[in-house]
């Protein structure tokens, strides 16, 4: 396996630990004005989030860090066809940032309603323009020979696109829903499992109408056709999802969560290996695709990512490992007397 392929599978893989661990906390932040009943309710569904978005949004940079490092085409491509749903990504993300840090400044409701309606916004609008932005990549991007875009914001809100939009949206509730049945009690635990329950038979419709329609908007299935054996990571990613149903049945809540977590980064690479080796498929033209080769850094610069790779990348790991687990207990209406929520 080349270089290039390497950093293309380890591309694939930053997004998907991003997905899987932003994924919950943008899935919690859009459920906040619905699940949370009252404001001693919604500053426990803070505190569940509270110790640990900041730490997940290190994978965004990672994967938009590698994006320029290791594929500068890709990234100059990519930031300048994609600039308008991107901002509005950076934009939504800051302002939940923001409203974390500020909704507990001032003792007045109104001052707190805001903040709360900031925060549903800065996760809702980075959900939907996340599913919105890849399935346009799976689909292909109207980018001419100089990979310059030819279409406009309300191109890629096309069929394809709303899709994905809506998949993300549904799996990062799910996915919520099931960490904050995990991190509370009482009956906000009881709301969120429901949640859970419900929510998963929307995302499989979702599933499958992404799965069936990729057949007919995409190119993902010529790989698969050509290598059969890659319809195993798509059946993985279905036996993951179907286990997020067992166990939440079961009551393992854990078991179901790590099942969500699994299926995020199958149902990423579902779309990866299916794009392989284009990253930014032309819509226009084939030969205008950006492809792993095309786009990657020289053989020298991949070769020093990949050796600091392999030494830092598990120090992070065992950063978040540890910090994941000083904040495993559940947040509880005593543990709101210790902080500022």
């Amino acid at each position: 396996m080349d270089l290039p392929t390497i950093w293309f599978l380890l591309w694939g893989l930053l997004w998907a630990v991003y997905f899987v661990t932003d994924g919950f906390d943008l899935g919690i932040g859009t459920l906040l004005p619905f699940m949370g009943k009252s404001d001693t309710e919604r500053r426990i569904m803070y505190d569940v989030m509270g110790p640990l978005w900041d730490g997940n949004e290190v994978w965004l940079i990672t994967a938009g860090g590698v994006t320029f490092a290791a594929f500068p085409k890709t990234y100059a491509v990519m930031f300048s066809s994609l600039y308008t749903p991107l901002m509005l990504l950076l934009f939504a993300l800051i302002l939940r940032g923001v409203s974390f840090e500020f909704r507990s400044k001032v003792e007045n409701p109104t001052w707190r309603k805001m903040w709360d309606g900031f925060a549903f916004l800065g996760s809702l609008v980075p959900a939907l323009l996340l599913g919105v932005a890849f399935a346009n990549i799976f689909k292909g991007i109207a980018i001419d020979g100089m990979g310059i875009y030819q279409g406009t914001l309300f191109t890629l809100l096309n069929p394809y696109g709303l899709l994905g939009g809506v998949f993300f949206l549904t799996f990062f509730l799910v996915h919520g829903s099931i960490w904050l049945a995990v991190k509370t009690e009482g009956d906000l635990h009881d709301r969120a499992l429901k949640t859970a329950h419900g929510l998963w038979w929307v995302l499989l419709g979702a599933a499958v109408a992404l799965i069936l329609a990729g057949a007919f908007a995409t190119r993902l299935y010529d790989n698969y056709l050509a290598h059969p054996a890659l319809f195993l990571v798509l059946a993985f990613t279905v036996v993951c999802l179907l286990g997020v149903k067992f166990y939440l049945a079961k009551g393992r809540l854990w078991k179901a969560w790590f099942s969500s977590a699994l299926t995020i980064v199958g149902a990423t690479f579902y779309g990866i290996v299916g794009l392989y080796p284009n990253m930014l498929p032309s819509s226009i033209d084939p030969a205008y695709n950006v492809t792993v080769y095309n786009a990657a850094s020289s053989p020298k610069t991949l070769t020093i990512m990949f050796v600091l790779a392999v030494i830092f990348t598990p120090v992070v790991l065992l950063y978040q490992f540890w910090a994941y687990r000083l904040f495993k207990a559940k947040v509880t209406e005593e543990d709101l007397t210790y902080d500022e929520a």
